[in-house]
């Protein structure tokens, strides 16, 4: 198993001179940012398409085990039948994310908050979920933000289909910590600007004992749990995003939750 954590993007005008040094070149932020996390989420594969050269630069760019999450596109997510889903499913996994290589992390597939949980309707949509593209493994986590899916039933065919329920850290969308899949997915949304590092020591202390526990095939006590029920304890890849918030502190959130899972 192994730990990664990182932050979503790496082009963004207040970073310039608070994360990034100061006259540092733009076109060198994806490899400076590299060097400090150790993934990163791409949102803009939500918003539209890219070439493969595209998906070639970036892993040509970032060192040996870093890598990159992908938020798939919204024409997949934001439509009122999942079901019905397969053909833009299909094109965003064979656009040329197998350009990354080793540097390709799980797919992202995130749902409006108004999106309620339809049971035929998403066991249709996880089995259009693709396991590999032209003969790359393909690994897929779930965001859902609508208070109808802490339900069981949702659990048990997340299990089923191996596929990750992520954990969001929200003051806006109600959460589930159940561990669904092969690998565990968090993304931190509650950064506070008035915290240097977005959270303060005690929160980042927290979070590195659940970062651990998760990456050790524990199941880590104090989160909102669905179901009893308790997944193999097996280690786990684990990925932990500071996103959203106060973006702006979210490099520093990430390399201080780094510093306290990294061993002496």
């Amino acid at each position: 198993m192994t730990i990664r954590i990182g932050i979503g993007g790496w082009t963004y005008e207040p970073w310039r001179g608070s994360f990034y040094p100061a006259k540092w070149p733009q076109k060198r932020e994806l490899d400076y940012a590299a060097t400090r996390v150790t993934a990163i989420e791409i949102n803009g594969t939500y918003y539209s398409s890219f070439k493969p050269q595209s998906f070639a630069g970036w892993a040509k760019a970032v060192p040996d085990g870093f890598v990159f999450t992908l938020k798939a596109s919204r024409y997949c997510t934001n439509r009122k039948v999942l079901a019905e889903a397969g053909e833009s499913v299909q094109r965003f996994v064979s656009q040329g994310i197998v350009e990354l290589g080793d540097r390709l992390g799980p797919i992202l597939w995130q749902f409006k908050a108004t999106k309620r949980f339809d049971p035929d309707d998403m066991r249709a949509f996880l089995a259009l979920l693709p396991r590999s593209q032209d003969g790359v493994t393909l690994r897929h986590a779930v965001q859902v933000r609508h208070e109808s899916f802490a339900d069981p039933a949702f659990v048990a065919m997340a299990r089923e289909a191996n596929v990750t329920i992520v954990y969001a850290e929200s003051a806006d969308y109600p959460a589930i910590a159940d561990v669904t899949g092969d690998f565990v997915y968090a993304r931190l949304e509650n950064a506070q600007e008035s915290e240097p590092e977005g959270y303060d020591a005690a929160a980042l202390d927290r979070w590195a004992v659940i970062t651990r526990e998760w990456a050790a095939g524990s199941r880590p006590a104090d989160l909102p749990y669905v179901t009893a029920d308790a997944p193999p304890a097996v280690p786990r890849d684990t990925f932990v995003f500071f996103i959203n918030g106060a973006k702006i502190r979210a490099p520093h959130g990430a390399m201080a939750l780094i510093d306290r899972v990294t061993p002496c």
